[in-house]
């Protein structure tokens, strides 16, 4: 198994921490970025989007962070990380449903139009309107931790794993981000698990005032 994507891309850390948890053998292969790669005709004929992440299992190519979440939950999981009744998976796939199209987008533009910007272009207007939207999608999930101990019940999902990895990006760029009671012993709980640490809290501080990439 072989996945390929910078350490510093978000979506691409996602994947990684998932492997850990799974503790499958595979393969990280350094695209993108300052690595470079993504136009190559052997990568486009991977993955026609030119993004990463994309896995290999075999004969079998995966893209979309997601998509490859899923796929590696349901071919690698136990029943904790991918049931075989449907709405039971429901209960963690609106989650990573809401962290794609609600959650993930605030937090990117906050880092784009902070972190990623240099000093003197930085709209922050812009910055502080995304930062209120973040802080919106914490309370959303506070309200919801307070009476589970993840996202969706009493054990990790995918759901976890999604929103989970916004949080410490989130609060490590240089802006005051105050997490909510529940949302911090979320994270607490989190920042014990190996993949989280090796993966997630990662450095990248290479992505400091670069627009290129």
């Amino acid at each position: 198994m072989k996945i390929y994507g910078r350490t510093t891309s978000f979506n691409v850390q996602k994947v990684l921490w998932f492997l850990e948890e799974l503790g499958v053998t595979y393969e990280h292969i350094e695209l993108g970025g300052r690595f470079g790669g993504l136009e190559s005709d052997t990568f486009v004929s991977l993955n026609p989007m030119k993004k990463v992440p994309v896995l290999i299992d075999g004969d079998k190519v995966i893209w979309e962070s997601h998509t490859v979440l899923r796929y590696l939950a349901a071919t690698y999981g136990t029943d904790d990380w991918y049931s075989d009744d449907a709405y039971q998976r429901s209960l963690y796939e609106r989650w990573m449903d809401w962290s794609h199209v609600l959650f993930q987008p605030a937090f990117m533009a906050m880092f784009w139009g902070y972190y990623r910007m240099p000093a003197n272009k930085r709209n922050m207007p812009e910055v502080n309107d995304a930062l209120q939207k973040c802080l919106t999608c914490l309370a959303t999930l506070d309200a919801v931790l307070a009476y589970s101990t993840y996202v969706a019940g009493e054990t990790m999902t995918l759901g976890d794993i999604c929103a989970g990895s916004i949080i410490y990006r989130l609060i490590s760029q240089g802006l005051d981000v105050p997490l909510p009671q529940h949302v911090a012993h979320w994270y607490e709980r989190l920042k014990m698990h190996p993949g989280y640490q090796k993966w997630i809290m990662s450095d990248f501080t290479e992505l400091k005032g670069r627009e290129d990439f």
